[in-house]
């Protein structure tokens, strides 16, 4: 019994990390994002002030990354970018190194630079690939109001192949969306609720038919699947369940009259073992966010998900895609 129970832990580490690695190794095609300059706004934020603002943050977090500390690190983070962060930190400190996926170039292929001049505002970015070919980065850089510094927000790696909108070029910049807006196949907030919806349901979603097929869903289909398999052989059950955090999306308009979205997702993984048995941390990452915990049948994994969705204009008749994203456990817990 005891042998079957390490048998079926055992398999389903390699399976989450094989999802981290699916991700990562997203390296083909660089993503095609295309400028034009039918705008006469003009920003108020130059490249060379990104430029600087984008390498004062890198910089921060380097140097968090290097003291495997979290201290300060609010100073250059926030939203889901300090969540995952953090979490990634805290499990270097017990494995020694962070993982490759943590990297973020300092490099730029593209900045979109909002028009508006209230807050909060944020700048999206295309970092180059990394120095070992990972794919390229989506970095949301905001600032919460005129006192504040801008912080990284969120970062999602970039899908093999991934085609994003274009915008206006960086020195005439281009309009900040809410997660209202109208005019699309959905607006961006019901876009995120049903992808989370899709991400928990799979086919049997009712929006399923809405999205375009992409690697984070296969990813994830794949892993519960799998895992199901050898939970099913121990008499156990597993479950996923997807929740928008309404308050945490930031969304940029596009001169094709689409809206990139970029929004953070909780999940919860839930493992139930056979009677008799004990559910127990599935990776390392798993094993260090449980620490001294006392196993039980029982195990919830809360996961942070950074997703990247492009929703066309409804005039298109295509798809709401997803083009990038970020998955990290932050929380490990029986019950």
């Amino acid at each position: 019994m005891r042998t079957r129970q390490r048998i079926a832990a055992a398999a389903a580490a390699l399976l989450a990390c094989a999802m981290t690695v699916g991700l990562a190794g997203c390296n083909g095609q660089p993503p095609v994002l295309a400028t034009s300059s039918s705008s006469s706004e003009t920003p108020d934020l130059s490249v060379a002030q990104e430029r600087s603002i984008r390498h004062r943050i890198l910089g921060g977090i380097t140097k968090a990354n290097k003291a495997k500390s979290t201290e300060g690190l609010d100073r250059y983070m926030s939203g889901p970018a300090l969540a995952i962060r953090s979490s990634e930190i805290t499990i270097a400190k017990s494995t020694g190194s962070l993982d490759a996926k943590t990297t973020i170039p300092s490099g730029a292929v593209q900045t979109v630079i909002p028009t508006e001049s209230g807050w909060p505002r944020s700048v999206f970015t295309i970092t180059t690939t990394t120095a070992d070919q990972q794919s390229k980065r989506l970095l949301v850089m905001r600032q919460d109001s005129a006192r504040s510094n801008y912080r990284l927000w969120a970062v999602a790696r970039l899908f093999q192949g991934a085609e994003l909108p274009k915008f206006e070029i960086a020195s005439l910049g281009s309009t900040q969306g809410t997660d209202t807006d109208s005019g699309l196949v959905a607006t961006p907030a019901q876009a995120v609720a049903r992808y989370a919806d899709v991400l928990e349901k799979g086919s049997s979603s009712t929006y399923a038919a809405q999205f375009s097929d992409d690697y984070f869903r296969q990813d994830l289909a794949t892993l519960s699947s799998t895992v199901e398999e050898g939970m099913e052989r121990n008499d156990g059950t597993q479950s996923q369940s997807f929740t928008p955090v309404t308050d945490q999306i930031a969304v940029m308009r596009s001169t094709d009259g689409g809206d990139l979205v970029v929004a953070r997702i909780d999940s919860t993984w839930i493992r139930k073992a056979g009677s008799g048995r004990q559910s127990l941390p599935a990776s390392d990452a798993e094993k260090v966010l449980f620490g001294n915990g006392t196993a039980t049948s029982t195990m919830a994994v809360s996961y942070v998900n950074v997703i990247a969705l492009y929703i066309p204009h409804a005039g298109t008749g295509e798809k709401i895609t997803a083009v990038g994203a970020e998955r990290q456990p932050v929380k490990v817990e029986a019950r």
